[in-house]
């Protein structure tokens, strides 16, 4: 056991101070910090601007341009403000007129208005030099179809209580049905829900990979560079992989609270509590039983994984050979992660519901079904079930192919080949 210990505060000490570690952490805290910011930036960039002025002939569609500055003038946010241009003669005189308006920087684009008797209103043309100005063409959208419906609300005699019903918007709200609670999830609460478990998904992902390549780079580089033949007189092979396994697991558990802890600060400053609000994000709705499956999930996805690289690592005598062994895992890695990602959208279909079972994709999978689906208790039961007898089963072939691998030197080993040095040593 004191080897073991030794082992764990050796790996520990090597990787706090490893320059790489140190930067990579530096890295990802300030693209978390950055990232805990995004909306209180984007509520910014998207506040209160200039509103694009266009232009119209001063003497042409009095009552429309009343009609459309009233609506203007009601917006929280202004978006177009509308400048009359003087202009006399024929249209091609107009034109120009509102064409020199443009050259001159007094508009940034004019209306152009054409007589519909058929429907009683005006076509309208917004004219612009910029492509797709959606915003504006949006806001004039808007505007003209107000001033239309308080023209047929005029001709039709209508009533101020009748005008109220008429425009008043039907009222639907979205709540997801919980089996045994009498409530359920509320539009912002399913929002939410849904942005934390992608932020859950990815980082779970990136720790996993992030730390079973260090198990594996590792325990390749001490059999490259013949410290492992060292290593194996004073240390057992078996304690020294735990000890590798649970050192680096413990500098990832730190690295993983550094880097939460930075963004859970930043989201909790009160600029962004604010801006998160405005995009329906409530982290009060969090539920505790999404915290702890997220560390269930990443305890034990880490131990899936992290005993199939040291495996394959303790079988590579190369880090130029690491790479390739280890594509497998990576891309099981990679097909629970986008699996997870497709089911945001679709968190109850039957696939996701088989993928779960699978202990491969459940670290990703259960998590995302507590998290935006509702499966029964024995479901995830089952799956957790399933997932810790991987584990403990993985573990143990782990252990007796690194036993066996961190002795095998030259050419990469084919599966016979270990299938033979585990029975000749009787591992």
């Amino acid at each position: 056991m004191n080897s073991m210990r030794t082992v764990i505060a050796f790996t520990m000490r090597n990787k706090l101070r490893s320059k790489s570690f140190i930067i990579t952490t530096i890295i990802l805290g300030i693209l978390l910090v950055v990232g805990a910011n995004v909306p209180y930036f984007i509520d910014k960039l998207t506040g209160p601007g200039s509103a694009a002025k266009v232009g119209y002939i001063a003497s042409e569609q009095g009552e429309i341009i009343k009609g459309l500055e009233q609506q203007f003038g009601q917006a929280e946010k202004q978006k177009v403000e509308l400048v009359p241009v003087e202009a006399s003669g024929s249209d091609a005189d107009k034109t120009a007129a509102l064409g020199q308006a443009i050259e001159d920087g007094k508009i940034k684009g004019y209306l152009t208005f054409t007589e519909n008797k058929e429907v009683g209103f005006p076509d309208v043309v917004y004219h612009s030099k910029k492509m797709l100005d959606t915003d504006t063409a949006g806001a004039l959208q808007t505007g003209l179809q107000f001033v239309k419906t308080q023209q047929a609300v005029r001709d039709a005699n209508l009533t101020n209580e009748q005008y109220f019903k008429l425009q008043a918007p039907v009222k639907l709200d979205t709540v997801q049905i919980s089996d045994g609670a009498a409530g359920g999830k509320t539009e912002a609460e399913q929002g939410t829900a849904i942005g934390l478990t992608y932020a859950i998904l990815i980082l779970l992902f990136m720790s996993v990979m992030i730390t079973g390549q260090l198990i594996a780079t590792e325990i390749t580089a001490e059999k490259s560079s013949r410290v492992m033949e060292i290593i194996v007189t004073s240390v057992a092979p078996l304690k020294q992989m735990f000890g590798k396994v649970i050192g680096t697991f413990l500098v990832g558990l730190l690295q993983l609270v550094v880097l939460v802890g930075a963004a859970l600060i930043n989201l909790t400053l009160p600029h962004n509590k604010g801006a998160l609000e405005k995009f329906g994000i409530d982290l009060s709705s969090v539920e505790p039983k999404m915290i702890i499956f997220a560390i269930i999930m990443y305890l034990l996805g880490y131990f899936l994984y992290a005993m199939l690289f040291a495996a394959i690592g303790s079988l590579v005598s190369r880090t130029e050979d690491l790479s390739q062994t280890s594509m497998p895992v990576t891309m099981l890695s990679l097909a629970g992660f986008y699996i997870a990602i497709y089911g945001l959208t679709n968190p109850e279909s039957t696939f996701i519901t088989v993928c779960s079972f699978i202990p491969f994709f459940s670290p990703f999978i259960l998590f995302l079904r507590i998290g935006l689906a509702d499966p029964a208790w024995w479901e995830i039961v089952l799956s957790v079930g399933i997932l810790i007898a991987s584990v403990l089963a993985i573990g143990w072939l782990a252990a007796k192919i690194y036993r066996v691998g961190v002795l095998m030197y030259g050419k990469k080993p084919s599966f016979k080949e270990v299938f033979k040095a585990l029975k000749a040593y009787k591992v």
